[in-house]
């Protein structure tokens, strides 16, 4: 990668690790539920009626909407709702990759390599520690919402990678027609018809700015040049700066929230992003995002708050 690429992929990394800070400031009295409905309403309108359907099934496209938008951030704005940081909310969602590996393994029979298996251990030893070590803020309910969230996301990857789906930009876009309603459904059935119309009376400014970055900029935005950097680079040397969101997250949760780790939670993090580094690094298979890609296959490439695409020309 040049100078220009790098310093793009860093700021895509800083755009989804920043991410997670405006969740939880945006979210405030709104109902987090109806709050990622008025996310992915901006994430389908107006960009369905300029972006192309990809060429899939409308069951691909409502596997990964499921799996991949309304069941990862559907469990993580709840978690968050509940007492998740936004700095360890980022960490723990890495677990996908763990996950997602697992998963493959058993659904798809790929078989994980040395490297991909010793990540795994290191990332659940790493989550182990931050799952015992964390602190009186945490609940754990909300700690497991958070994995449920990166469980979800890990079997959309596989979903994804099963159908070699391609097309990055308008699978975000197309699949994400099949999120707003079922959200708003399940908001309105947690919440009730007094909740649902109190959470759109606290809906104020804060809650619309924070819509328009987590729509516009990391969902959108993001994956746009997350997208273009995949297709001039080799995978290798872009996923990896996607391990930068969770710092970045942490980081700016300390600044602006005060909201400091412990040192388990440090420790167990540091092991976690470590395991995916390993997972990454695999020599007999090349990894391209979070899943192993068997020579002479279509690709499946992963980012937090996005949906997995399978870019055109690569395997």
């Amino acid at each position: 990668m040049d100078r220009r690429d790098s310093l793009l992929a860093a700021l895509v990394a800083a755009v989804w690790g920043f991410n997670f800070v405006v969740i939880d400031w945006g979210m405030g009295g709104v109902p987090p539920l109806l709050f990622l409905t008025a996310r992915f309403l901006l994430v389908v309108f107006p960009a369905v009626l300029l972006v192309r359907r990809p060429a899939v099934p409308w069951t691909t496209l409502v596997a990964v909407g499921t799996f991949m938008s309304t069941g990862q951030f559907g469990f993580l704005y709840v978690a968050m709702a509940t007492g998740m940081p936004p700095g360890l909310a980022a960490l723990v969602l890495q677990a996908q990759v763990v996950f997602t590996i697992v998963i493959a393994a058993g659904v798809l029979r790929e078989v994980p390599t040395a490297a991909q298996a010793a990540g795994v251990v290191l990332g659940s030893v790493g989550l182990a520690v931050v799952a015992a070590g964390r602190g009186g803020h945490v609940p754990a309910t909300a700690l497991a919402l958070c994995l449920l969230g990166a469980l979800s996301w890990g079997i959309g990857n596989v979903v994804s990678r099963a159908a070699g789906v391609s097309g990055g930009l308008s699978l975000t876009v197309w699949s994400a027609t099949v999120v707003p309603l079922p959200l708003l459904v399940l908001a309105l059935l947690v919440e009730g018809p007094a909740g649902l119309a109190d959470g759109v009376a606290a809906f104020g400014w804060e809650a619309a700015l924070s819509t328009l970055y987590t729509a516009g900029l990391a969902s959108l935005l993001g994956y746009g040049l997350f997208n273009s950097l995949l297709a001039r680079n080799p995978s290798a040397a872009v996923v990896p700066w996607v391990l930068l969101a969770p710092v970045v997250a942490m980081t700016s949760a300390w600044l602006l929230l005060d909201q400091s780790p412990n040192a388990a939670e440090a420790g167990g993090g540091a092991l976690l992003v470590v395991g995916v580094l390993v997972a990454l690094r695999s020599r007999r298979t090349p990894v391209v995002g979070d899943v192993a890609v068997p020579s002479g296959a279509q690709a499946t490439v992963t980012a937090p708050g996005t949906v997995a695409c399978a870019p055109p020309g690569r395997g």
